[in-house]
C-alpha cells in the first residue's frame, strides 16, 4: 500500500513539473510563430490606420491557426527540460534505484500526452477551420483598406487612385500643403488634367468615403482629346481660381469581406466535408480522364472517324488486304502550290489538336489540384496529433540520457529536431501539393523520419545507455587508441628479433 502512495506522488509530481514548463513553453513558441507569420506579413499592415479591435481580432485568430507548429514544439522542450532537470539533481537515478523503470516513470506523462493527441485532433478539426476562415477574411479584407492618407513631401503620391500629387513644402502644424500639383488621370492618359496650387488643405470626409481638397490660387488645365476638332489640333481648358474645393472618392472605412467566400475553401472544412468533397472530385476527375483519353485514341484525331451506321457496313464487307502506302513518296508527287496547302493544313490540324489537349489538361489539372488540396488537409488533422506523440518520446528519453536541465542545452536540441522536422516536413508537403509523390507519402514522411529515431532514444534511455556521456566515448577512443599502441610496439618487437638472424 505504501509503494502504491508512492508512485502516485512520483506521477504527480512529475505531472506538475511537466505542466509548469509545459505552460511556459508553450506560450513562448506560440509567441514567435505568431510573431513570424505576422513579420511575413508586415507590408500589409503598414500604412492602414487599422482600428485596435481589428488587429487583436487578427492576432487572435492568427494565434489559434498556429498552434500546429507551437504545440509538438512545446512539448519536446517541455518533455526534454523535465526529464534533464531530474537527470542532472538525480532524481530520475533515485527512482531507478528504487526499481522503477523509465516507462513507469513517463506513465503519467505519456496519458496526459494521449489525450492531448486526442484534442489536438478535435482542435484542428474544428476550430483552426473556423479560425482559419476568419483570419483570411481579415487578411484579405486588410489588403483591399486603402492606406492612411499621409502625402510625403519632395515626392509624387500615388495612394489615391487615378491621381499623383505633389507637395513642395508643409506646415506640420496647421496641416497646409504648399506648391502642390495634381496630375489626374481618371479619364486617361490621353484626357489629363493639372491642377496647380499656391496652398491647399486635405481632409477626409465625416463617413470616410471622401477626400475634400481646398486649394487657394491657383489654375486648372484640361486636356479636351475627345473634342479635337482639327487635324493637329488638341483644345484644351483653362481655369484661374483664388478658392476652388475638390470632393474626391477615398473610402478610408475597413470594410469586411464576406465570410461566406472561404467557406468553400479547403482551409475551412473538417474533415467530413474533406471526405465527401475528396470523394466527389475523386470521380469527376476519373470520369474526365476517361473520358478525354478514349476522345483522344477512338477519336478523330489519331483515327478515321465512322458514324455507326458506316461502321456497321464495314463490319459486313469482306476484309481487303493492308495496303502500304508511302507518304514521303506519295507527297513529293504533288505539286509545289498542293504540297505548301497540305502543310499548311496538317500544321493547322496539328495546332488545333495541340490547343485541344491543353484544355482538356488544364481542365484535368484543376480537379488534380482540388484533390491535392483537399487530400492534403485531409491528412494535417492526423500529422499534428502524431507529431505530438513523437516529440514526446523523442524529448522524454533524450532529457533522461543528456540529464542536463535548464534553457540552455534542452534549447538547442529542441531547435535542431524541429528544424529538421520542419525542413523533412515543408519538402514533403511540396512534393504532394506538386503531385510527385502521392500525398500520403508527403504528409507522413516527417513522421516516417522521426518515429526511428523517437524509438530509437526510447530504447537507449530505458537500457540506460551511455549515448550522450563524453567520458564514455573519452574512455572508448582511448581504449582503442592503447589497443593500437600495443599493437604496433608488438610488431616492433617483432621485426626487431627477425632482423639478426636474416643477415
Amino acid at each position: 500500500m505504501k509503494h502504491s502512495l508512492r508512485i502516485k506522488h512520483i506521477d504527480w509530481y512529475l505531472f506538475t513539473t511537466f505542466m509548469q514548463l509545459f505552460c511556459a513553453t508553450f506560450f513562448i513558441c506560440l509567441f514567435i510563430v505568431v510573431m513570424q507569420f505576422l513579420w511575413l506579413h508586415l507590408n500589409d499592415f503598414v500604412g492602414k490606420g487599422l482600428p485596435m479591435d481589428v488587429m487583436l481580432e487578427f492576432f487572435f485568430y492568427s494565434s489559434l491557426t498556429s498552434v500546429p507548429l507551437a504545440l509538438p514544439l512545446a512539448i519536446l522542450l517541455a518533455s526534454l527540460m523535465t526529464f534533464g532537470n531530474l537527470g542532472e539533481s538525480l532524481e530520475l537515478l533515485a527512482m531507478k534505484s528504487a526499481g522503477i523503470s523509465l516507462f513507469r516513470i513517463m506513465r503519467s506523462l505519456t496519458i496526459f500526452i494521449a489525450m492531448v493527441c486526442i484534442g489536438a485532433f478535435f482542435f484542428s478539426n474544428n476550430v483552426i477551420p473556423y479560425a482559419q476562415k476568419k483570419m483570411w477574411t481579415l487578411m484579405f479584407s486588410i489588403r483591399q483598406k486603402s492606406p492612411e492618407l499621409e502625402i510625403p513631401v519632395g515626392e509624387f503620391y500615388s495612394g489615391i487612385n487615378g491621381l499623383n500629387i505633389y507637395v513642395r513644402d508643409r506646415d506640420n502644424r496647421t496641416g497646409l500643403l504648399k506648391n502642390l500639383m495634381i496630375y489626374d488621370f481618371t479619364n486617361g492618359f490621353d484626357n489629363a488634367s493639372v491642377t496647380t496650387a499656391d496652398s491647399a488643405y486635405i481632409k477626409l470626409t465625416a463617413d470616410k468615403l471622401n477626400l475634400k481638397l481646398t486649394l487657394y490660387n491657383g489654375e486648372a488645365f484640361e486636356n479636351l482629346n475627345k473634342q479635337q476638332v482639327g487635324r493637329g489640333n488638341i483644345p484644351y481648358r483653362r481655369e484661374t481660381f483664388t478658392e476652388k474645393e475638390l470632393l474626391i472618392d477615398f473610402d478610408a472605412n475597413f470594410n469586411r469581406m464576406d465570410e461566406s467566400l472561404m467557406s468553400n475553401q479547403h482551409i475551412s472544412k473538417d474533415i467530413v466535408r474533406l471526405t465527401h468533397d475528396i470523394d466527389s472530385v475523386n470521380q469527376v476527375r476519373d470520369s474526365l480522364r476517361v473520358g478525354f483519353s478514349h476522345e483522344l485514341t477512338t477519336g478523330k484525331y489519331f483515327s478515321q472517324s465512322y458514324s455507326e451506321r458506316e461502321l456497321a457496313k464495314l463490319a459486313e464487307q469482306p476484309q481487303q488486304p493492308t495496303l502500304l502506302i508511302d507518304a514521303d513518296s506519295l507527297f513529293e508527287t504533288l505539286p509545289q502550290e498542293k504540297m505548301e496547302a497540305v502543310v499548311r493544313q496538317a500544321v493547322t490540324r496539328a495546332q488545333s489538336v495541340m490547343n485541344d489537349v491543353e484544355y482538356k489538361r488544364a481542365i484535368v489539372g484543376e480537379a488534380d489540384d482540388f484533390f491535392i488540396r483537399h487530400d492534403v488537409e485531409w491528412h494535417r488533422k492526423f500529422t499534428l496529433s502524431f507529431a505530438c506523440l513523437i516529440f514526446f518520446f523523442i524529448g522524454a528519453p533524450l532529457g533522461a540520457i543528456v540529464r542536463k536541465g535548464g534553457l540552455g542545452m534542452p534549447v538547442v536540441v529542441s531547435v535542431v529536431f524541429f528544424v529538421i522536422y520542419y525542413i523533412i516536413d515543408t519538402t514533403g508537403q511540396k512534393m504532394a501539393r506538386e503531385g510527385l509523390w502521392d500525398v500520403w507519402q508527403g504528409m507522413w514522411l516527417s513522421s516516417a523520419v522521426l518515429l526511428p529515431i523517437g524509438i530509437f532514444l526510447t530504447y537507449k534511455a530505458a537500457t540506460d545507455s551511455a549515448l550522450f556521456n563524453a567520458d564514455a566515448y573519452k574512455l572508448f577512443f582511448g581504449r582503442i587508441k592503447q589497443t593500437m599502441r600495443h599493437t604496433l610496439l608488438q610488431l616492433k618487437n617483432k621485426s626487431s628479433k627477425r632482423t639478426p638472424h636474416a643477415i
